[in-house]
């Protein structure tokens, strides 16, 4: 997966989570650039991207992250490597 492809589906998933279809993601696009993309919504973004990707960030990587650039970075890391990828459940 390119990170064009991440950056896109990250732009959908908050898309979907703010309601707002306005929102265009970048590397460089940090919370505070995004109106509404609070502490809440992010924790919710999160929470959204993990389930989608099927993949467990580190809470330490959470806190850390200054910017959608290094959200998409980490997941490129995450999905070369197995270590971090979790089996989605099927219902």
């Amino acid at each position: 997966m390119t990170v064009q492809e991440i950056l896109a589906a990250f732009t959908r998933i908050l898309r979907d989570l703010l309601l707002d279809d306005s929102i265009i993601l970048t590397m460089e696009t940090r919370r505070e650039d995004i109106p509404n993309w609070d502490s809440f919504n992010y924790i919710n973004f999160i929470v959204a991207v993990e389930l989608e990707f099927g993949v467990k960030f580190k809470i330490a990587d959470i806190e850390s992250f200054s910017n959608v650039g290094a959200i998409a970075t980490e997941m490129t890391k995450i999905l070369a490597s197995t270590s971090r990828v979790v089996p989605k459940l099927h219902h």
